[in-house]
């Protein structure tokens, strides 16, 4: 084999491998699909969000049905406010749905996973989500139990 056919060969496995890295450092960071542009916006109210972000996927049953779209901090009881886009073609969420801020996969990535009630009436632009549940810190609890072990042992 010449040369110049070895250093053809070597730089294309260079670039595809350079192409596999930006090929999962899209899909870790959550960048590869599209945002949701034909969508209604509605809110919900956390007392820790964890970890979650902007652009974070929201789930239903496991399917991609929007996007956190805005992460602030209510100032009267300073809890998190979620802004949650969610695509039109799910304009049928009942009123009384639920939100958790849940963990997905061994990178621990948090999304927002939505459980449908059975109110008759759907959410619209602007409500909000009343029944939350928020994200589940693994400090907190590991604290908690040594903690309650250090109590245990006295």
């Amino acid at each position: 084999m010449s040369r110049n056919a070895l250093e053809l060969w070597v730089g294309l496995f260079v670039v595809a491998g350079l192409a596999a890295l930006a090929m999962l450092a899209l899909r870790v960071g959550n960048l590869s699909t599209v945002n949701v542009t034909d969508a209604y916006k509605v809110t919900a109210s956390f007392q820790n969000v964890g970890g979650l972000h902007v652009k974070a996927p929201v789930t239903m049953a496991g399917v991609k049905i929007g996007r956190v779209s805005n992460i602030q901090i209510d100032r009267e009881d300073y809890s998190a406010i979620v802004e949650l886009s969610i695509d039109r073609r799910f304009n049928n969420l009942p009123t009384d749905t639920s939100a958790a801020v849940l963990t997905s996969g061994l990178l621990g990535a948090q999304y927002v996973g939505l459980e449908p009630g059975g109110e008759d009436t759907h959410l619209k632009q602007g409500d909000r989500i009343e029944i939350t549940q928020s994200a589940v810190v693994l400090e907190q609890l590991i604290g908690q139990m040594l903690f309650s072990k250090a109590q245990g042992d006295r």
